[in-house]
């Protein structure tokens, strides 16, 4: 964690920056103490205050020298200001969507509103269990650093002797990342830069690749690469009369039996925290705002988190101040004639009122398949999951729903809910066994959800199968019929902008994993997944 930001300090803008997932504490405040003390003397340190305006951060009118002058006087942000520095935000979890497109807009061109503004940036993310960074900003910093609960690691072991040559440090980064599943092109730039500092004014070799994939690559993976299929057995032995063929010559080194990028893809893969799954799946897509109902009415409510302002009527919100006279300003010197006694001249037009964000409540509607000759245990682990999730309902405001299909059809077995009473008497009488109609069960899945949604709350689902579907919406059997309408309904349900999780609990993962790839879901294989994993992994996907 330590290494991180001291490679920070050697390029703050070339790396980008870090994200810092801890709550305020004597961890955090020793790892920004590293980081600082590591940088040159006199580096500028700026943090950014929470709800910054535009101009505040980018530049604009310095208000109080317009009014004195009565011209309009430009001043810089706080990004020009922190040129050649770092910047340090504070609940990053929290940082709106415009501040967080003009940061990441600031670190790719280097400039502010044309003054140049080369800085890292440090978002501290408090870890909240329903709100992360946004992924689009956090993408271009080289770091992603959890002090959770961790102490410094150890050093790490001496890199495996190999006679193989040094391999090339992009072509395995690359390859790397796509193993671990990053889409973005930015983890192996990132990775080749910071490999590139490691290794100083020498050449990049195996020790420095395996690092900067265990800095940079690791925290971004999406998944674990898979394993090698073992070779298969032979079925029997040959007669004893039989002839002895003369085995073959070996042409492969036997050192040379696990090559160079396998040396590395299983230090990179050794890096990752044993709760992968959870830090995976709280990258995962975010549900969208609704733009109707209570939800979309949020932005209008008189209570709130500030995120920004907008012109309005301050009988129907809350007067922004300092934006009304930033907008009335500039034009004080027209406005002003000889009859005109104030000051400060403010029109209609000036106006502005603040915008307000609410939280709104989660609702998680889980999906279970109940067929077949391991409903019960399936059930089981839904039912654990449930309960857990409803424990901390009352501290969350959160609700949870469970839909149920078996047979011929689906059920909703618990409407929409927050009371443990209710949910147990509706999770102890959850029957079993049948045929699977997984097509009729996302149907009733994705109903609930928009009805949710409706509702002002903000839905997800988490869908336990192995994809098998068998059933299909009419009733009827047939894998083929019932496999293409359950990918239609998934299709249905990533058109309808939902979030989902798909939780395979088969032996084989290629249906359900189809089936996730179908409705945009995150995919976590879980055959025999404990209550406890399975709450765990629900709350970071929500």
């Amino acid at each position: 964690m330590h290494r991180a930001a001291r490679l920070l300090a050697a390029d703050p803008h070339g790396l980008g920056g870090a994200v810092v997932r801890a709550p305020p504490g004597p961890e955090r405040e020793r790892w920004l103490e590293t980081l600082r003390s590591a940088l040159p003397s006199g580096t500028l340190w700026r943090r950014l205050p929470p709800g910054i305006g535009d101009d505040s951060l980018l530049g604009g009118l310095d208000l109080a020298a317009t009014l004195a002058a009565g011209r309009p006087i430009a001043r810089a942000g706080l990004l020009a200001e922190a040129d050649g520095g770092i910047v340090v935000v504070p609940m990053a979890e929290r940082l709106p969507a415009g501040t967080a497109s003009r940061l990441a807009a600031a670190l790719d061109a280097g400039t502010a509103v044309d003054r140049p503004a080369r800085f890292g940036l440090i978002l501290l993310d408090e870890g909240e269990a329903d709100e992360t960074v946004a992924e689009a900003l956090a993408d271009r910093l080289a770091f992603r650093i959890d002090l959770n609960g961790l102490a410094e690691p150890p050093p790490a072991e001496p890199e495996p002797v190999s006679d193989a040559p040094e391999p090339d440090p992009v072509g395995s980064l690359c390859a790397l990342a796509e193993a671990f599943g990053i889409a973005s092109l930015r983890g192996p730039i990132l990775a080749v830069r910071v490999a590139r500092a490691l290794a100083g004014d020498g050449p990049i070799g195996r020790a420095e690749i395996v690092a900067a994939g265990r800095l940079v690559l690791a925290p971004r993976a999406t998944r674990l690469p898979a394993p090698e299929e073992p070779r298969p057995e032979t079925a029997e032995a040959p007669p004893a009369d039989a002839p002895q063929e003369q085995p073959r010559a070996e042409t492969t080194d036997p050192s040379a039996a696990e090559t160079p990028d396998d040396v590395v893809l299983e230090a990179v893969r050794a890096a990752i925290p044993p709760n992968l799954l959870d830090q995976l799946l709280a990258g995962g897509r975010r549900l969208t705002a609704a733009k109707s109902g209570r939800v979309g009415q949020a932005a209008a409510a008189r209570t709130g988190r500030p995120v920004g302002c907008r012109r309005g009527d301050p009988r129907r919100g809350r007067l922004d101040l300092l934006a009304t006279l930033r907008t009335a300003a500039p034009w004080q010197a027209l406005r002003r004639t000889g009859e005109e006694t104030r000051r400060i001249v403010v029109r209609r037009d000036d106006l502005r009122i603040r915008i307000l964000k609410q939280r709104t409540e989660t609702t998680t509607v889980f999906c279970v398949d109940a067929s077949g000759s391991a409903a019960l245990e399936r059930l089981a682990e839904a039912k654990g999951a449930v309960e857990l999730l409803l424990a901390e309902a009352y501290v969350r405001r959160d609700r949870v729903a469970l839909v149920a299909f078996r047979g011929t059809g689906a059920e909703l077995v618990l409407p929409p809910t927050r009371s443990l009473t209710r949910a147990k008497r509706g999770l102890s009488g959850l029957p079993g066994g049948g045929g699977t109609p997984l097509a009729a069960g996302i149907d009733a899945a994705v109903a609930v959800a928009l009805g949710v949604r409706r509702g002002g709350s903000r839905p997800a689902i988490v869908l336990l199968t192995d994809g098998r579907a068998n059933v299909a919406r009419s009733g009827e059997g047939g894998r083929a019929r019932a496999g293409a309408e359950a990918l239609q309904a998934a299709r249905t349900l990533r058109a309808a902008g939902l979030a989902a999780l798909v939780v395979d609990t088969g032996t084989r993962g290629e249906d359900a994993r189809a089936v996730a790839d179908a409705m945009g879901a995150r995919y976590l294989k879980l055959p025999r997944a404990e209550a406890g994993q399975l709450s765990a992994a629900v709350r970071a996907a929500l």
